[in-house]
């Protein structure tokens, strides 16, 4: 059974109180030792059974402070004092790993488990800012098994690995239990507690680029897109332009330079779903079969 109660948390962090379920009490356990991981240095970092509160963490610290919510952290790299991984749900994802202030946490693709490894830098790290703890740091655990658990030397910190999988934050997500980041460009998901894709990796509520109901409002409407046969942009391909539907031949991955609708039947007929840019996968959002598309531009 899942405690964390991420819709309740967005109204109580923002006075600085914790509003997180009892789970397994605020038993002390495991003070400063080694995690597993592949961080050198991270037996600096002290474990704890039980939530942030449970354990009298300070509050706006760790991962309450105001420099840790996404779109703050997303502007540099945020070395937080506490963290705090609790099993929980958020929008439709249930179970998915939420931080001690009620946000979701992603993992991604292209990164490797083995050895645990981040792929996302530079611009991808402004996007998606690395789930990050302080050396010295305290890592709560609520619902999640410590053996899931592991960290890899980032930004002078450690970043947090869930099941081998570096985990982040989505800088569009604005409250906790957003679930803006889950199925962008097919390659972006929520984190189960032992690191698998939340909700066999479909689609949540409030899906954002790549993949969402909505399209990001600042994105640009694409004018032209590639379709390819395959995952991951694999050939052969066919390149289509607006205005107006355009039925399409294959439903492996696509390429576009904005926003566009895609659709599951000829003629814009059918099932409809919004992306915004590059998709490596179109069946991981839940569209094994694309056969038109519509151009906003």
């Amino acid at each position: 059974m899942f405690h964390t109660r991420a819709t309740a948390l967005a109204s109580f962090a923002a006075a600085g109180v914790f509003l997180l379920s009892a789970c397994s009490g605020n038993d002390a356990t495991d003070a400063g030792a080694s995690a597993p991981s592949s961080a050198s240095g991270a037996g600096e970092l002290a474990f704890r059974n039980g939530t942030a509160q449970q354990n009298n963490a300070p509050a706006q610290t760790g991962d309450l402070a105001p420099d840790a919510a996404p779109a703050v952290a997303a502007q540099k790299p945020v070395a937080r004092e506490w963290v705090q991984l609790s099993a929980g749900r958020a929008g439709q994802l249930d179970p998915v790993v939420v931080n001690g202030a009620g946000f979701t946490l992603y993992r991604f693709d292209e990164d490797t488990t083995d050895p645990s490894k981040s792929n996302c830098s530079g611009q991808c790290a402004t996007t998606w800012p690395p789930y990050l703890v302080a050396r010295g740091g305290k890592v709560f655990l609520d619902g999640i098994d410590k053996s899931s658990v592991g960290f890899i030397e980032r930004d002078g910190a450690f970043q947090v690995t869930i099941g081998g999988w570096p985990v982040y934050l989505f800088n569009k997500d604005t409250k906790a239990g957003d679930t803006n980041g889950q199925g962008v460009q097919g390659t972006w998901f929520g984190v189960k507690p032992d690191g698998e894709k939340a909700n066999d990796g479909q689609s949540g509520d409030g899906a954002g680029a790549g993949a969402g109901a909505d399209p990001d409002p600042q994105a640009p409407p694409a004018s032209s897109a590639t379709f390819f046969q395959g995952a991951n942009f694999a050939d052969p391909s066919q390149g289509v332009a607006g205005p107006g539907c355009q039925n399409v031949r294959f439903s492996g991955s696509l390429q576009a330079g904005g926003t566009l609708k895609i659709w599951d039947g000829p003629d814009c007929t059918g099932n409809v779903k919004v992306v915004d840019g590059n998709v490596r996968d179109l069946s991981a959002i839940g569209f094994a079969t694309v056969r038109s598309v519509r151009f906003l531009g």
